[in-house]
């Protein structure tokens, strides 16, 4: 596995002809939708731009934009338009779900879809709580979510995160990574996802932990009207960190 400030990745999937052909055909975007210059959103937008009711992925913890260039290139060769977004510092849930609403008004949709692994799937539940005035989410896909930040029992320390070094907030995640033997496509997963980790800074992963830790639930009462398709894969998760069972 490779150490947290490695600068080159030598990861398989990093290498691999799938994910260079991605990234050689699909353009990495920066959007800025606040009022605020350093609040960047970085997006992979595939498929017909006439779909104006893509699918939208939103990354677990560790993940970045990148992480969904399996799905974005399956299903765009179907004729989907998949946008994966890797969203700026937001410290409270009120703020991501207003800057998400922003980042929907830049890109003209009135309605999406969305597809959340781990903490991606519970922001897309509390937008989906919080704008039931003015829906826009037509269905979710919920990987490895979550409905409560209380099941990490760090409610009480999150309102810290902000303040630790980027090392320590890395360390916090990398110790729930599974150790020893494991086959060679999850082993490569998770070197993929070590790699994802370490190219964030100490702002991205201590607001991310702290909106995955902070506490706050999800009132399913709201969400009742919304098809909604949940996902487990073979693997525990922990701060959005898929671990081999």
């Amino acid at each position: 596995m490779h150490h947290l400030l490695n600068s080159k990745s030598t990861n398989e999937i990093v290498q691999s002809p799938e994910y260079l052909s991605f990234r050689s055909t699909i353009p990495q975007k920066k959007i800025v939708v606040d009022e605020d210059p350093k609040k960047v959103w970085t997006i992979y937008d595939a498929g017909p731009r006439n779909v104006k009711c893509p699918l939208i992925c939103l990354p677990p913890v560790s993940g970045t934009a990148d992480c969904f260039f399996r799905q974005i290139m399956a299903l765009t060769a179907h004729g989907y338009r998949v946008i994966s977004v890797q969203y700026p510092v937001y410290w409270t849930m009120k703020e991501w779900v207003v800057g998400f609403q922003k980042f929907l008004d830049h890109l003209n949709l009135d309605k999406v879809h969305i597809f959340g692994s781990s903490l991606g799937g519970f922001l897309a539940q509390k937008f989906v709580e919080l704008t039931t005035s003015s829906p826009r989410v037509h269905s979710l896909l919920l990987c490895n979510s979550f409905a409560d930040t209380s099941i990490f029992n760090y409610t009480d320390s999150a309102v810290l995160f902000w303040m630790m070094p980027s090392l320590v907030l890395k360390r916090m995640v990398m110790s729930n990574y599974t150790k020893g033997n494991l086959p060679p496509e999850i082993a490569n997963s998770v070197d993929f996802m070590v790699d994802k980790l370490d190219s964030l800074t100490q702002p991205e992963l201590a607001s991310r932990l702290t909106l995955n830790c902070v506490n706050c639930y999800v009132e399913p009462q709201k969400l009742l009207d919304i098809p909604m398709t949940i996902i487990s894969v073979g693997f525990d998760v922990y701060f959005g960190v898929a671990m081999y069972d």
